[in-house]
């Protein structure tokens, strides 16, 4: 029975999707600990504009943002396939595996630090490895428990007006809720975030906290609109491996329409 199980097809693609959106998750939050220069990035000066009042601005993003999209792409091709359920289940998994990594993240900066170790990295420029690891590692819990409750909450969101969608176009218009539901999704994530870790958090004003969001959010919507070919791709590679047949009758389930 468990070689049939670990032999059947879409099982394998579960499990590897399943690993990689809960591993992609992971190094996103570890990550987003720094921030960068979008503009920079591109070999540009940083832009000067103000949103809502708030004066010189830039576009200066987490780099948890260069893996977040490749979630939202992750849910829609799982929603696709295996149904609302298996988002939910994937999604829960990767909280409980990200707020288990930050429990043990904790307890490590807690270890006493052997003594040599603290000027280890002095030719590196660093002269306090225990305090550089407890920078990179010691996020604020307002962040943590923002970040964590953004996933969770825009993961039901995108699962939701994914389907919505998918009853009135059908098969048809991939992109249409693919993109849709991310656009709608990336825009709670961003708010929810930022409200939590910064506006209750820190006691930003709500006009910081709308501005940073307008500008979290324009990446984040540029990005689901350019990565939409990404699901076409990929869509179309389940649909090789699977076989066409297969694949419809998956479909069909995860719609909750019983096949013939």
């Amino acid at each position: 029975m468990i070689q049939n199980i670990l032999k059947d097809k879409p099982t394998k693609i579960f499990v590897i999707f399943t690993a990689f959106f809960v591993a992609n998750a992971l190094i996103a939050e570890c990550i987003g600990t720094k921030i960068f220069s979008l503009e920079k990035l591109f070999g540009m000066q940083p832009s000067d504009f103000s949103l809502f009042g708030e004066k010189h601005l830039s576009i200066s993003l987490t780099c948890g943002v260069l893996l977040w999209p490749l979630e939202f792409i992750m849910t829609d091709i799982v929603n696709e396939y295996y149904g609302p359920k298996a988002v939910r289940r994937i999604s829960y998994t990767a909280i409980a595996l990200i707020a288990y990594a930050f429990l043990m993240f904790y307890l490590a900066m807690g270890v006493p630090p052997a003594a040599f170790w603290y000027g280890t990295g002095v030719q590196d420029g660093i002269p306090d490895m225990s305090k550089a690891f407890n920078g990179i590692f010691g996020q604020g819990m307002w962040i943590i428990f923002g970040s964590l409750t953004a996933f969770l909450v825009s993961q039901i969101v995108d699962v939701t007006v994914f389907h919505k969608i998918k009853k009135v176009t059908g098969e048809k218009k991939v992109w249409l809720r693919a993109t849709g539901s991310t656009l709608v999704s990336q825009l709670v994530d961003s708010f929810i975030v930022l409200f939590i870790a910064f506006k209750i958090g820190k006691g930003w004003s709500w006009q910081l906290v709308f501005a940073i969001c307008l500008v979290n959010y324009a990446y984040k919507a540029t990005m689901a609109i350019i990565l939409t070919p990404v699901i076409y791709f990929v869509e179309g590679r389940i649909e090789k491996y699977l076989g066409h047949e297969t694949a419809a009758k998956m479909k069909q389930a995860a719609m909750g329409i019983e096949s013939e």
